[in-house]
């Protein structure tokens, strides 16, 4: 028999990302973990246990990244930090070299690792995807996302919600960072400029869009909150009708929210029926995004190409 080796897989549904109401945001610390791994991880990505500290002032978020392109999109909060593996397309030491400088300008960032033969980077901080993504992208080098969370720390750590037109395009990524809390970020294009309200509703019916998902999500132990636990707040389009939001989402627990859908209103009150909806499905979290390969006869099962590498296009 031959022999098996792991690398990127080809296909993972990229994962997270939302605004909440500022009232359901959490200003208070998450306990402290104690990280394990085995390789492929590397032991030194994390330089003590309890990384995660007090959610930032929202009131002045710091700059992402230093890029000349754009500037970069204002956050709601810093993020907690989390492991996001992007797979990069990556040939020599001088890749890594490019794609570590380059990541070493995003603020947030504590660690980075790269794996040259699996063509994998991991990434440990606060930092939103996207904007790593775009950093990766400015070395000319083509990067998609294929894994993000807590090694171990929840069965399901990764969810995503795509919204993919004919008029709407948006992709939701969520990450449990503890039991409780939850990582959201979003991208949205095709928006009229202005306030809109969205939020988790109970059902992922799509037949009517968003008006067939039901009431917004909660929980029996929730009832009594001023918001639902799915209220998000307010996505705010700018004048090309694009949106971004990042921030937490305290008692939301993403084993929970598999199978349900988010929707996006006209109105910041949600009283309309809603313009757009996405299912939310699982996403890979750390370390569960790698397919086996066989060359025991020569055969190259799984090569990467072109395909496998998708540009953020919100």
């Amino acid at each position: 028999m031959g022999f098996l080796r792991t690398v990127a897989a080809t296909s993972t549904t990229t994962a997270i990302t939302a605004a909440l109401a500022l009232n359901s945001i959490s200003p208070s610390s998450t306990p402290s973990h104690n990280y394990k791994f085995n390789k492929p991880f590397s032991n030194q990505l994390f330089p003590s246990p309890n990384r995660f500290g007090l959610i930032k002032n929202l009131t002045n978020p710091p700059s992402a990244l230093h890029m000349d392109a754009k500037p970069a999109p204002k956050h709601d909060a810093e993020l907690p930090e989390v492991m996001t593996e992007f797979m990069v397309d990556m040939s020599c030491e001088g890749c890594v070299k490019a794609v570590k400088n380059k990541l070493q300008t995003v603020n947030g960032i504590q660690s980075i690792d790269v794996d040259l033969a699996n063509q994998v980077v991991r990434v440990f901080g606060s930092s939103p995807v996207k904007t790593m993504a775009e950093a990766l992208e400015q070395t000319g080098r083509k990067a998609r996302l294929i894994g993000q969370g807590l090694p171990g720390d929840a069965l399901i750590s990764a969810a995503v919600a795509e919204f993919k037109g004919p008029q709407i395009f948006g992709v939701v990524r969520l990450a449990q960072v503890s039991m409780e809390l939850t990582r959201i970020e979003a991208n949205f294009s095709g928006l009229s400029p202005g306030k809109h309200g969205w939020s988790i509703n109970e059902s992922g019916d799509l037949t009517r869009g968003a008006a067939s998902t039901g009431k917004v999500f909660n929980q029996i132990n929730q009832l009594l909150e001023e918001k639902a636990l799915g209220d998000l707040g307010t996505l705010e389009a700018d004048e090309n009708g694009e949106a971004f939001f990042s921030g937490v989402k305290k008692n939301l627990k993403i084993a929970d929210l598999i199978g349900r859908a988010i929707a996006v209103y006209e109105h910041e009150d949600m009283c309309d029926t809603g313009l757009a909806a996405a299912v939310i499905a699982r996403s890979a979290g750390v370390g569960e995004n790698y397919k086996k390969l066989c060359t025991c006869d020569g055969t190259t099962i799984w090569v990467a190409t072109n395909a496998d590498y998708v540009s953020s296009k919100v």
